[in-house]
């Protein structure tokens, strides 16, 4: 039987942060894959290499951790005072599933430097020399963040001097900021505390009841401390990503976690929302060797976090959920707060696997309620390669 030939697509692939993905415009992909669909998450799917039952995506772009296994589709905003919609796909590995319920905040410091490049961004708001504000309207969840993106010469600055723990090499900074990043109806994840409770008790069968902080901002994510699971916060990834026990009660709590914050109807559905929520374990200062063997001392940071995403931990900290860490700590009584030293705190240090990360939040109570209205961070981005990425025409 004869095979349909090959077809390519305009593609770019790039690190923004501690990730990988491959980026496209959206009027670049097939007619038929640019619409939500069956034939885009397929085409998206074969481009990164899933599912894969060897776990290594070879025959594909990914690269075989929740980090690389990212696709990214960007188009010229429709909407004012925004540049460009930004649309994220979390690609599963094994499976053939593409989750769009969430944010990759690792990639949205990419996203700014792929939008100028690709000529989706008035040349009129782009210095000759400085920073390029770009206005970026996260599509999943229906968010607003600003990316400003160094300019030189008219062109996006890649190299520089700023280090990020987790990355290699050193690159231009890239600075964020998550406007209002408590989910909304339009985000899909209600209010920013969900079960109206800085702290609840998690009745998790099999683990025990856990005292566990649910919010949604930046990515739904659910908090625990390190110690009632039998950690330290010190933990790298082969202490537990070895460990099949020790996953299997992780994505246990995600589930039950996840019903308790009405993400999902029952623990059987958390199988096909992978992406989100994300589980992580908070713990007071404490020394320890980073991936890398770079020394962190108790007195660099202000807590620790380990955090799992897609079912293993985590090399560094997904961007979003730094949000989510930064907007917990800054809401007193929080166990994000309280494991940092309680308190008002408008910005803190965390330590993760490969490093530590600064993060800053603004919170506010309106009538009782609490609010926040921006959290930032800062990020690099650099190119590793565009052209055009190939798949088989009968692939989607």
């Amino acid at each position: 039987m004869a095979a349909l030939p090959q077809i390519k697509i305009p593609a770019t692939y790039m690190r923004g942060g501690t990730s990988k993905g491959v980026f496209f415009r959206l009027q670049d992909l097939p007619e038929r894959a640019q619409v939500p669909g069956l034939a885009r998450d397929a085409l998206l799917l074969r481009v990164i290499g899933s599912p894969d039952p060897y776990g290594k995506q070879i025959d594909g772009m990914g690269g075989a951790t929740s980090s690389t296994s990212k696709a990214v589709i960007l188009s010229a905003s429709t909407r004012p005072d925004h540049d460009v919609d930004y649309l994220f796909g979390q690609v599963a590995i094994d499976a053939a599933f593409v989750d769009w319920s969430g944010n990759c905040g690792n990639l949205s410091a990419a996203v700014g430097a792929f939008a100028i490049n690709a000529g989706l961004v008035d040349s009129q708001r782009i210095p000759r020399e400085g920073l390029a504000t770009v206005r970026i309207w996260q599509a999943n969840i229906g968010k607003t963040i600003i990316a400003h993106v160094p300019i030189s010469d008219g062109q996006v600055q890649e190299t520089g001097d700023f280090e990020l723990d987790g990355v290699t090499f050193p690159a231009a900074e890239v600075r964020l900021e998550f406007l209002d990043p408590a989910a909304d109806e339009e985000g899909g994840g209600g209010a920013m505390f969900p079960t109206g409770n800085l702290v609840d008790d998690l009745e998790v069968p099999g683990v025990g009841v856990l005292k566990a902080t649910l919010i949604n901002a930046g990515i739904p994510t659910i908090f625990i401390n390190a110690v009632d699971i039998g950690y330290s916060g010190t933990e790298l990834q082969e202490a537990i990503n070895g460990d099949v026990a020790a996953l299997a009660r992780l994505e246990l709590i995600r589930a039950y976690g996840a019903v308790r914050m009405g993400l999902i109807d029952h623990v059987d559905d958390a199988s096909k929302r992978q992406h989100t929520p994300k589980v992580a374990f908070v713990a007071p200062p404490r020394a320890y060797a980073s991936s890398s063997g770079k020394a962190v001392t108790a007195g660099d940071v202000d807590l620790l976090v380990r955090a799992v995403s897609m079912g293993k931990l985590h090399h560094a900290m997904m961007g979003t959920a730094a949000v989510a860490i930064g907007t917990a700590a800054a809401i007193p009584g929080t166990l994000v707060n309280l494991a940092a030293g309680g308190g008002e705190l408008e910005a803190v240090r965390f330590g993760h696997p490969s490093g530590t990360l600064r993060v800053g939040a603004q919170a506010r109570q309106i009538d009782g309620e609490w609010a926040v209205t921006q959290a930032s961070m800062s990020r690099s981005a650099r190119i590793l390669m565009e052209g055009w990425v190939r798949v088989p025409g009968d692939a989607f």
